[in-house]
C-alpha cells in the first residue's frame, strides 16, 4: 500500500517473537472476532515456547498499546493501533484469483457507459467483499462535451441533448421566451459544437457565460441565442458535480450490533456531504489506502475500517471507490479486491473513452 496512517512508529521495540504471536493472535480474531488466551496462542504448532512466556509477550504488547483486554475475558484483542502495525508490518498481500479478475474484467465492459460501469463496478465489489461499497463519480472538470443536440418540443420548450465522452448522455429540458425555428436550432447546435466540443463540461460552462458578457453587438444574432439556450442546459457550477454511489447498505446491518453505530453509519452515507469529503482526500495519493477506526477522522467511522483506491479517466485521476467494513475485516482479501477493481475500471474507462 501506497499510505499508513498509524501516526507512530515501533522500530525495533518489538522483536521478532512478539510479532510472530501478534500475527497468529490478530489472524485468531479477525477469524473468529473472539480474545485470545495466552494458553491458547501456545499451543499453536507454530509457537515454541511456554504459555508463561506468551503471557509475558501479550503483556509487553499491551503496553505498547498493540493488544487489549476486554473486561469479560482474560483473553486479549489487537486494539486499532496493533491492526495497523499488523497491515504495517506483518500482513502478506496475495494476488487477486485470476478467475475473479476475469470475472471483473467481463462485467466491465468498455463499451458500457460511464454510470453504467461506475455501478457495476460499486455492485461487484460489494458483492466480492460482502461490504458495503462507495464510489465517487467523476469531477465535472474531468468530463468532456463531445457534441450537443437542441430538439424542439414546443414554442416554448426546447429538449438539450448533452453527448459526454462519447458515452454518456444526459437530457435536459429548458424553457425559451422566444421560439426556434428547427433551423435554427441546427444552426445553434452546430455553432456551439464548433465553438465548445472536446472541451471539458465545467469549462465550456464558463466560456458560454464568459461569452454571454462580451459586446453583444459584435456578436451574430443567433449565437446569442444559442449561447443562451447553452448556458440553461450546462450544470450548475455548485461543487464540483461529484456524486457518491452506494451499494450494500444494508451489510452495515452486519458489522455492529450497536443500533446507534449502524444509525450514524447510515445517516452519514445518506448524506454523503462529509464522506465525499473524505473520499476526495483519498485522490491526492495513488495505490490503496487504509484507515482504521479513529484513523479517518470521521466519527460514524470510528469502529470500522475504510480500504480505498483511486480509479483514473483518461490517465488523470478522477475518483475514489473503497469498502466500508469492520475493524476485523479479512485485509489481506480485502485489499487486493479493491485494488483490481480500481485498475480494471480505469482500463474500461480508458478503453471506452
Amino acid at each position: 500500500m501506497s499510505d499508513t496512517r498509524s501516526g507512530k512508529s515501533f522500530g525495533g521495540e518489538v522483536d521478532h517473537r512478539a510479532q510472530q504471536l501478534l500475527k497468529l493472535l490478530v489472524e485468531h480474531y479477525i477469524s473468529d472476532g473472539t480474545p485470545v488466551a495466552s494458553k491458547a496462542l501456545a499451543m499453536l504448532p507454530q509457537v515454541q515456547v511456554s504459555s508463561a512466556t506468551v503471557r509475558n509477550v501479550m503483556g509487553d504488547l499491551e503496553a505498547m498499546g498493540l493488544v487489549s483486554s476486554p473486561h469479560t475475558s482474560a483473553g486479549k484483542i489487537p486494539t486499532q493501533l496493533g491492526l495497523r502495525f499488523f497491515v504495517d508490518t506483518l500482513l502478506s498481500v496475495e494476488p487477486w484469483q485470476e478467475d475473479r479478475v476475469e470475472q471483473l474484467e467481463n462485467e466491465l465492459n468498455p463499451n458500457m457507459s460511464p454510470s453504467e460501469l461506475l455501478a457495476t463496478a460499486s455492485e461487484m465489489l460489494s458483492q466480492f467483499t460482502q461490504m458495503t461499497c462507495l464510489i465517487t463519480t467523476p469531477r465535472k472538470n474531468q468530463v468532456n462535451l463531445r457534441q450537443l443536440e437542441f430538439m424542439r418540443l414546443d414554442e416554448h420548450r426546447i429538449l438539450v441533448i448533452l453527448v459526454l465522452d462519447d458515452r454518456e448522455v444526459q437530457n435536459r429540458v429548458i424553457h425559451v421566451e422566444e421560439p426556434f425555428s428547427d433551423n435554427e436550432l441546427s444552426q445553434a447546435a452546430a455553432l456551439i459544437n464548433r465553438e465548445f466540443g472536446g472541451r471539458p463540461l465545467m469549462e465550456v460552462r464558463h466560456s458560454v457565460i464568459g461569452s454571454m458578457r462580451e459586446d453583444k453587438e459584435q456578436m451574430d444574432a443567433l449565437m446569442q441565442r444559442a449561447l443562451d439556450v447553452a448556458a440553461q442546459a450546462m450544470p450548475g457550477s455548485d461543487g464540483d458535480g461529484q456524486e457518491l454511489l452506494v451499494s450494500g447498505e444494508r451489510r452495515l446491518l452486519d458489522f455492529s450490533a450497536d443500533t446507534s453505530v449502524v444509525k450514524s453509519l447510515f445517516e452519514a452515507i445518506s448524506k454523503k456531504g462529509r464522506v465525499l469529503t473524505l473520499l476526495d482526500q483519498c485522490l491526492e495519493s495513488t495505490g490503496v489506502q487504509l484507515f482504521i477506526g479513529k484513523e479517518s477522522g470521521y466519527r460514524p467511522l470510528g469502529d470500522m475500517s475504510l480500504v480505498t483506491s483511486s480509479y483514473q479517466v483518461n490517465g488523470e485521476l478522477a475518483g475514489v471507490l473503497g469498502v466500508i467494513g469492520p475493524t476485523r475485516m479479512d485485509y489481506k482479501d480485502v485489499i487486493p479486491v479493491v485494488d483490481v477493481t480500481a485498475k480494471v475500471l480505469s482500463a474500461a474507462m480508458r478503453n471506452g473513452s
